[in-house]
């Protein structure tokens, strides 16, 4: 039994935020049908991260295949079906699927699902019930609704490339991005708690609703602490949030140091991330300068803030002389919060998360095995499914409309003979 059984979702949205949600939905145990363009000579058909690639799954016969690990990463646990969504019987066919479903999920440009007549209007007259959910870049409304919204843009807009970054006054200081598509997967997981809270209230009333995500909006809620320093007083003292590179702007010392180089003479780094005066009494005890405790200008993390150009010279500089091992096993023991800077190799190869089972292998289709990052919700319960691998394109298309319409062979073939699915 999964926490989401017998919830059915629509799901047309593509590449990450949309995919990400319903994807964290399916974990949860509800039935995704992914909806996605066919094949045709001008397309390749299905969502655009298939293609996404180098690098590709390798098939049975060591050849690459069609299928992107960009796209595999994001779309475990679901069916694909393809609809031609463009076409009127194609529209029609999403509606009588409507119909059947408790949420429907798209991230299309604002506009394009009413000339469609797909949008929350026109499928609420049918489906009172249903839990609709969109997913653009700005918006339903606003002086921005209208323009394409793409995650390396939000997190410019938003405010994360002006506080990501090492410090404009130093070597390789300006403007960075963070490494993944973070506004894209923070908006899918606010999606992904929309849905549940719009489905609870289903529950109780009988009527559906429209959430309207935008990445923007989760761009500048994402902000958090830096957004209320700014709002609490920045705005008035005309104090704007910068880049702080490894460093924290509220608390110290919380960042990357530079430890012994290793046997090969190359650099080695560990953070150290103090929270509390306790843990910086014991960190200087570790350190063998229990003195820096006692110190008025250090012994509370207010005043080391304000000290932080006095206090991390002396912290470098103490840091650099022991070597990678001996500092986070002097630290673990302390219990002092800290920890190595590991690059995805080690990542994968890590026993802990090896035991929690954050690396997961599926059967595919097209391999015998594919091992794939897992989902980290872990219940008592009702734990995540993991049954149904990335589909391949229109792989389940028979098999939702037979679940979903009771539809017979003949219709199926009628639909596959004028390009529809």
């Amino acid at each position: 039994m999964n926490a989401l059984d017998g919830i059915r979702i629509l799901d047309l949205s593509r590449v990450l935020a949309g995919p990400w949600c319903t994807q964290t939905l399916a974990d949860l145990g509800a039935d995704v049908v992914k909806v996605e363009r066919p094949p045709s000579p001008s397309h390749p058909g299905g969502d655009d991260t298939r293609g996404w690639g180098p690098p590709f799954l390798r098939g049975r016969d060591g050849a690459d295949t069609a299928e992107a690990a960009y796209y595999l990463g994001a779309n475990r646990n679901k069916r694909s079906i393809t609809c031609d969504i463009a076409r009127p019987e194609g529209q029609a066919l999403i509606r009588e699927l409507a119909a059947q479903a408790h949420v429907f999920v798209e991230n299309y440009k604002v506009g394009d699902m009413a000339r469609y007549g797909l949008d929350f209007d026109s499928l609420r007259a049918i489906n009172p019930r249903l839990v609709y959910c969109s997913i653009t870049g700005f918006g339903q409304t606003g002086l921005y609704k209208d323009r394409a919204g793409y995650d390396y843009a939000i997190q410019g807009m938003g405010g994360l490339m002006s506080v990501t970054g090492e410090r404009d006054d130093l070597p390789g200081g300006g403007p960075q991005k963070v490494g993944v598509a973070v506004a894209d997967l923070f908006t899918g997981l606010y999606a992904t708690v929309a849905i549940q809270a719009a489905l609870r209230h289903a529950e109780r009333t009988g009527e559906g609703q429209h959430i309207d995500m935008a990445l923007l909006d989760t761009q500048v809620a994402m902000l958090a602490n830096l957004g209320a320093n700014y709002l609490v007083r920045g705005r008035d003292e005309g104090k704007v949030p910068g880049r702080a590179g490894n460093a924290h702007i509220n608390i110290v010392p919380y960042q990357v140091f530079e430890v012994a180089p290793d046997a090969q003479g190359q650099p080695q780094h560990i953070i150290l991330a103090v929270g509390n005066d306790r843990q910086f009494a014991k960190f200087c005890d570790v350190a063998g300068r229990p003195e820096w405790a006692a110190d008025e200008r250090f012994a509370s993390n207010q005043n080391r803030v304000r000290h932080r150009d006095t206090l991390v010279p002396l912290l470098e500089a103490v840091i650099k002389t022991r070597s990678k091992a001996d500092w986070l096993a002097a630290l673990e023991a302390a219990k002092v919060p800290g920890g190595p800077i590991n690059n995805l190799a080690e990542v994968f190869s890590d026993e802990h998360i090896l035991s929690r089972g954050m690396v997961q292998r599926w059967e595919h289709p097209l391999t015998d095995a594919v091992d794939l990052v897992a989902s980290p919700i872990k219940l008592s319960a009702t734990p995540v499914r993991n049954d149904l691998p990335p589909p391949l394109l229109g792989q389940h298309t028979a098999e939702v409309l037979h679940d979903w319409l009771n539809a017979p062979a003949d219709r199926l073939s009628a639909l596959q003979q004028r390009g529809i699915v």
